[in-house]
């Protein structure tokens, strides 16, 4: 069978849903025994989503083999339990560069390189790359159409389409329904404005996800099917629902399976759902005790600037018959003077990474304090720094530090690694993605993962100095994992607290809904 394509475009509005849509058709397709995979296409000029600002774009999710890009991946790998990795993320400078490159090097023959064809067919080929192998291939186009930097990537699809034949790709366009209160009614003028965009661009939608923070009336859903030209029962009325892991059941009791189905060939047996419909019972579960969480934030600008780390939570709990109430603690404002107060009836700390001096010291007082009270405390990639550096205060070195923070600091517990003491550029040059991680085979970690030999993600410049290992060890912190090719601490834990564990790494990333990762199961289960 040759690879079936699905195309995920938005319009109205950005932020409509495409990422969770377009996983969940995911989350579909794999439940009918499908081999699915899945990419984001980016418009941004950015080479990948390293450099960008998490307050304003979200976390940067990093692949196993050490891509850094958009969040929506972290969407996909959650919907699908699959590990992605670089072909999925495509952005405009990535392609920009590569057809850049190939000019410089004669590959075009002296023509004049342009946006068509040159561009948009390195576009297709990175889909066609991505694609190769699988059932089905779904492609987020990021953006909405009708922006100009989203202009390539529509017609790179449009093209697509002529080359693979139509019954090979489907397209699929989330749009947004507005309701105004002083009519009391839901709008779909600007719906139907994104879908004349879209087919004036030489793209019909084959299925439209009419999403909305209201019902939709029959009427409104009929106009749209009329107004777009598309079939009534391919309008699906998506509405804001309390958790996104109610999303595949509600497209398949919509009909987009089905339509999916038809549409490709493909035999019309009924995915087997059950592990969604208990993940959606959990999630919903009134009867569950509350854990309330503290999580020291410095990124407070954007809900997803710790999409991953809330799942992770999230999903720990719902593994443990519990529900997190997460509370965002802004790492600024926090002191030795105000500790008590502001993390007054947290049953749990956790201490996400991030980059840059500010906040800080607000998370080496949290991790004091969390040392100091016994609270579960749970350090990721930072989060392990800043817990190092804390106990080593507390051993008497009151000037530890880190040299990202005070370059000029007497005892460097944190210190930049050898292999980049040399670089000058920024993007895509720390320690990325999957590295390998020896545990102590008595610690808590290893109990917690059953196992002793594990991989995890990464994305960080600075490590633990290994010559503060007996200070550390002396108040009771111990190293219990190891990059087993250079040394490098990779976990912490004190094993005489009811849980004080922290990684260099980011166990966020590998977490799934129903297979929560072990460090955030354990700190749930500590409390």
């Amino acid at each position: 069978m040759s690879t079936k394509y699905i195309f995920v475009t938005g319009g109205v509005l950005s932020g409509v849903g495409k990422g969770i849509t377009a996983a969940s058709i995911g989350a579909l397709l794999k439940a009918r025994g499908y081999k699915v995979n899945i990419q984001k296409c980016d418009p941004y000029f950015n080479f990948d989503a390293g450099t960008l600002n998490p307050a304003e774009h979200g976390e940067v999710f990093v692949t196993k083999d050490g891509a850094e890009t958009d969040l929506d991946l972290g969407h996909y790998e959650r919907f699908l339990d699959i590990e992605l990795t670089q072909s999925s993320s495509t952005m405009s400078g990535r392609i920009f560069r590569q057809v850049i490159e190939d000019e410089r090097a004669g590959k075009y023959l002296g023509k004049t390189v342009q946006i068509i064809p040159h561009v948009t067919n390195a576009m297709q080929e990175a889909i066609a790359e991505a694609g190769r192998g699988f059932d089905v291939h779904i492609v987020e186009v990021g953006g909405t159409v009708g922006d100009y930097e989203s202009t390539a990537f529509i017609e790179a699809i449009r093209q697509f389409r002529h080359h693979v034949g139509a019954k090979n790709t489907l397209s699929v366009h989330v749009v947004f329904l507005p309701y105004l209160t002083a009519s009391a009614e839901v709008k779909s003028k600007p719906a139907q404005n994104a879908v004349r965009d879209l087919r004036e661009a030489g793209i019909q939608p084959d299925i439209l996800i009419a999403r909305t923070d209201h019902a939709i009336p029959e009427g409104v859903l009929s106009k749209l099917s009329l107004f777009s030209d598309v079939a009534r029962e391919a309008v699906i009325p998506l509405a804001t629902v309390k958790t996104v892991y109610s999303v595949p059941s509600l497209l398949e009791s919509a009909g987009v399976g089905k339509i999916i189905a038809e549409h490709f060939g493909f035999n019309k047996k009924k995915p087997n759902l059950k592990n969604w419909q208990d993940l959606e019972r959990r999630v919903l579960s009134k009867d569950y005790k509350t854990v309330k969480i503290g999580l020291i934030a410095k990124y407070l600008d954007h809900q997803d600037t710790y999409a991953s780390v809330i799942e992770a939570i999230k999903a720990a709990c719902w593994s443990e018959d519990k529900k997190a109430e997460i509370k965002w603690i802004d790492a600024e404002a926090l002191t030795f003077k105000n500790v008590a107060s502001k993390l007054k009836g947290l049953e749990g700390i956790v201490v996400p990474g991030g980059f840059g001096s500010r906040g800080v010291e607000g998370k080496i007082v949290a991790a004091t304090y969390a040392y100091k009270r016994d609270i579960p405390y749970l350090g990721l990639c930072l989060g392990m720094q800043v817990a190092c550096i804390a106990v080593a205060r507390i051993a008497g070195l009151h000037d530890a530090n880190s040299t990202e923070f005070d370059p000029k600091t007497a005892h460097p517990v944190i210190g930049l690694m050898d292999d980049q003491k040399t670089l000058t550029v920024i993007g895509g040059t720390m320690r990325l993605g999957n590295y390998e991680c020896l545990l102590e085979k008595k610690s808590k970690a290893a109990k917690l993962y059953g196992t002793t030999k594990i991989e995890e993600r990464h994305r960080h410049r600075f490590e633990f100095s290994n010559e503060y290992e007996d200070i550390m060890e002396a108040q009771g912190l111990f190293i219990v994992g190891r990059n087993p090719l250079t040394g490098l601490a990779e976990v912490v834990e004190a094993p005489a607290k009811k849980y004080f564990l922290a990684s260099q790494y980011h166990p966020e990333f590998t977490s799934r809904p129903m297979r929560p990762n072990p460090l955030f199961l354990g700190l749930i289960q500590s409390i």
